[in-house]
């Protein structure tokens, strides 16, 4: 079965600072109906003003993925990193039994537009971590690359939940086909553009629920960025 869910239906928060858009319930925004999918819990799209960000805060017990779209995203935390994620990397930040950071967009005049995620870990309590790679456009060109999974498999962040992320780009004649386990699910969002998933066409911040379903097939793509993510059920 594929439950399509669109862009508009989305939470959305406006702080002058920072504008975002909630796949699930965050902070103000409760929907019952949305709490998360399997571990996947939070899918945040935010854009962030220049000279502005998020303060020094606190997270446990949370695998907390970044990705950025467009702009430049500053991370500094309480175990000693402090870097840069730049379009096209991922940022994996393991909360675990605690950890303090903030995230700032130091660009004078461009926004920061990003994807925050967070997936609920298969144990709490672990010791927080940090992970940084850079993904280039010809290695998710008209293929599903995985960017994050539990054994970092393929050069992937690891994650320290039973979770994989793939990130591809679809354009024109570019298709993707990939089969999937029916025991467990698959939740797709279009970062940007628009492309087929299972013949249903998806624009930019909508997204599918696929449960039980054999196989996914991405195709019909203008100019799409999609995140896939292989959750169990």
């Amino acid at each position: 079965m594929l439950t399509l869910r669109q862009s508009l239906e989305r939470g959305h928060a406006d702080h002058g600072w920072l504008k975002s858009h909630h796949s699930f319930s965050f902070a103000e925004y409760y929907d019952p109906a949305h709490m998360g999918f399997g571990p996947l819990r939070v899918l945040n799209e935010d854009r962030i003003a220049p000279g502005t960000g998020f303060g020094t805060h606190g997270h446990r017990d949370m695998e907390i993925i970044s990705y950025v779209l467009d702009g430049e995203l500053a991370h500094k935390d309480s175990i000693g990193n402090g870097a840069v994620i730049r379009p096209g990397e991922v940022q994996r930040m393991s909360a675990g039994s605690g950890i303090r950071h903030s995230e700032y967009n130091h660009a004078a005049d461009r926004t920061t537009h990003f994807l925050q995620i967070w997936i609920e870990p298969a144990v709490a309590g672990i010791e927080p971590g940090y992970e940084q790679k850079a993904f280039t456009a010809e290695e998710k060109r008209g293929r599903l690359r995985l960017v994050a999974s539990p054994d970092a498999a393929d050069g992937s962040v690891t994650l320290h939940a039973d979770v994989r992320l793939f990130i591809g780009l679809f354009d024109a004649a570019e298709k993707a086909e990939v089969p999937l386990d029916p025991g467990r699910q698959a939740y797709v969002h279009v970062a940007r553009g628009s492309v087929r998933v299972n013949g249903r066409t998806l624009q930019a911040g909508d997204a599918a629920k696929l449960v039980g379903e054999a196989r996914l097939t991405l195709d019909g793509g203008q100019q799409a960025e999609v995140l896939v993510f292989d959750l169990p059920a």
